[in-house]
Parts: C-alpha cells; structure tokens; sequence
C-alpha cells in the first residue's frame, strides 16, 4: 500500500544538523511518528518526500529555512512583565526557568510557545522562535506502516490509538510525556513531546 491523501502512516526517522551530521532529533526504539498524511499535521516538503512511499520504503532529503521552520526573526524575542508568571507575588520557578519553554496564547488566541532565556526582577525575556528556525533540515525516513484510515478518522482529521480519539487535541500521537518543545506539530502548545517534522502555527 502506498502513502497517499488520508493513509494512517508510521514512521522512523533522524534529523540532522548537516548532511551526515549531529542527529538532533529521532524517533526512539518503536515509538514510531504515527501521522494521518495529506491532512496539514507535518511540513509539506516533508510528505512531498515521502509521498508514495510503501512499506519499508527510504527516503533521505534536505529542507531549506523556508521549507522547514523559516528564518530566524529578532523581533519574536521579547520581554514580559514577571508578574504574568507569578502567583501571589511569587515567581512560579517549576514553570518559569531559564531553557524551559512555556506555552502561552497572545491577545488574538494564537498558541505560542516561549523559551525562557533570562529571568530579572521585572520581565522575563523570551523567545518564541522555533528552535529550528533559520536552520536546514536534513532528515533520513523509513516507512514503517501504512494503513487506510477509518471513516472516523478521516473525519476528525488525526489517528486514533487502541480506537481512542484525542478528541482534537492537537495531535494523536503515542508520547513518553516529557516536557519540552520538539518543534514540529501544528500544535496547541501543550507540554509533551513533539517531533521535528510537523507543521507549526507561526
């Protein structure tokens, strides 16, 4: 069976920072990328790659910038008012220390999500660029699955585990649950891991 519009696909992959470079994100053991394809979750350069694709099928390509998570924009560092992230006074330091990355929604109700990259007595700097961002993408894929989707599944857009929805929440996928940004779904900012080939809300 082929990858093709509303195919449930899994798969294996690496990211590289360079051709036969760092790895600097993979799938790990058999907790494969689980995705619906064609239905806007991952960077479309991504599922141009591995378009008709089979079972066991590779792929190796590269992603400029543009393709992947776009350039690097000065002006999404910014500094907030500290006392967003207090309580009572009190800095919330579990959730507001530096390299962590907070998921935030700004004055139109787009999800964003934030580095923390310095802490002073009045703001806190942050910056909402993807960690991705102005970098090239090198990314080595094998098709592990391919399957057709259910009629629910197309219509919810996102896969179903077990025939369990996650009644929209983003994305469908099986995670260990760390906290942390791993830039790539088209996502609501909820913490969890994310992998580095889905789309982003920029």
């Amino acid at each position: 069976m082929k990858i093709e519009k509303n195919k449930v696909v899994a798969v294996d992959y690496k990211l590289r920072n360079s051709e036969g470079g760092e790895i600097v994100d993979q799938t790990q053991g058999d907790n494969y990328l689980e995705f619906l394809f064609g239905r806007g979750m991952l960077l479309p350069k991504f599922e141009e790659n591995i378009l008709g694709l089979e079972e066991g099928g590779v792929a190796k390509f590269h992603l400029t910038p543009a393709e992947g998570y776009g350039e690097y924009h000065n002006e999404m560092v910014v500094d907030l008012p500290i006392n967003i992230f207090q309580k009572d006074g009190v800095l919330n330091e579990e959730l507001c220390h530096i390299g962590n990355r907070i998921p935030m929604q700004d004055n139109k109700g787009n999800h964003l999500v934030g580095k923390v990259l310095e802490i002073t007595s009045q703001t806190v700097k942050m910056d909402f660029n993807s960690d991705m961002a102005g970098k090239d993408l090198y990314f080595e894929v094998e098709v592990k699955k391919v399957r057709d989707a259910s009629e629910e599944e197309i219509e919810h857009g996102h896969v179903h585990h077990d025939g369990h929805c996650c009644h929209g929440e983003g994305h469908c996928h099986k995670h260990d649950g760390e906290e942390g940004e791993h830039h790539c779904h088209k996502h609501d900012g909820e913490e969890g891991e994310h992998h580095c080939c889905h789309k982003h809300d920029k």
